[in-house]
């Protein structure tokens, strides 16, 4: 009975949907309008206790995630952006031979942000790019099981919470290479505290998250397309979760990726990207089921000035 007990306590810092990842569109000049689709595949069957990866698979999670992205250009400095998110998540637990299966979905939270670029700050081909935005909660925090119980957060669509967002990138072109950028990217998420978690009777709060990327891309022509080839690699810093201001065992912990990145520029106004991210290291509170492996692939087209005064 312990362990079983045990089994179900474990839970996941990494399996919800990327927010973080999917900030940051490119401002195209005054007046341009992006949007983007992409699809977001996070597979957890990593058990860790600490570094330590268990021999153990009897737990497995996948998050299927549809990511809407919208940005406006107000000038060449000031923009805006939103993220609209649809999340599915199902958890498989086996032990003792049974097989427990739970599965959510829903409208996730979203995501909107304010950003201002200072050009040839730190010399010519630099940008730096500031943005405060927030997550709004527009996900259901309250789904229940088929039993009738509430499901645990780490399962909800939403959060039930507010947060603040900070973000900050810059990027710089290379000299020896004009095709190439080197870039880099902060973003800090303060977490707000879901006031109504189990049926209101207590507080369950999210910890703050830090998460930095550091990349290199390039561009090359072929078949009359345009290829953006890139390799990032990104830190994440989950602090622990709360409850009723506690600190949630099994939760919290640190984390080190590799992603390749491609876009291919397909028409002026047209791009697709696809990245694959890798863990490299991971060091976990506790026991947790930690990520295996999270593939995203999307399509984005840029409205300038010139397109919206066609379509009029």
């Amino acid at each position: 009975m312990l362990i079983t007990a045990q089994l179900y306590a474990q839970t996941c810092c990494s399996g919800g949907v990327p927010l973080s990842n999917n900030l940051g569109l490119p401002n195209e000049g005054k007046g341009s309008f992006i949007v983007g689709l992409n699809y977001d595949y996070n597979h957890l069957n990593t058990l860790n206790a600490g570094t330590e990866r268990l021999d153990d698979d009897s737990r497995l999670r996948n998050t299927n995630s549809i990511l809407l992205n919208a940005g406006y250009a107000i000038n060449e400095r000031l923009s805006v952006e939103a993220l609209f998110t649809w999340v599915n998540q199902t958890r498989t637990i086996r032990q003792f031979g049974n097989e427990n299966f739970t599965e959510t979905r829903g409208i996730g939270d979203a995501v909107f942000l304010i950003k201002y670029a200072f050009p040839e700050l730190f010399g010519t081909g630099t940008i730096w790019s500031v943005g405060l935005g927030t997550k709004a909660p527009l996900g259901k925090s309250d789904l229940t099981s088929a039993e009738g119980f509430q499901l645990t957060a780490d399962l909800q669509p939403g959060s039930g919470a507010w947060d603040v967002l900070g973000w900050s990138s810059v990027s710089k072109k290379l000299g020896f290479r004009p095709s190439a950028t080197a870039s880099g990217s902060i973003t800090y998420r303060l977490t707000g505290s879901n006031s109504s978690y189990l049926n209101n009777t207590s507080v369950y709060e999210f910890g703050n998250v830090l998460q930095l990327n550091m990349g290199y891309t390039d561009q090359f022509l072929l078949f009359n397309a345009l290829f953006n080839p890139g390799l990032v690699l990104k830190y994440r810093k989950a602090f622990a979760d709360e409850i009723n201001g506690s600190d949630l065992p099994n939760t919290g912990g640190q984390w080190v990726f590799v992603r390749p990145e491609l876009a291919v520029q397909l028409a002026k106004n047209l791009k697709v990207q696809t990245r694959l991210e890798i863990p490299v290291y991971s060091e976990v509170t506790g026991t947790q089921l930690t990520p295996t492996i999270r593939f995203t692939a999307g399509i984005s087209y840029t409205f300038t000035k010139n397109n919206i005064t066609l379509v009029n």
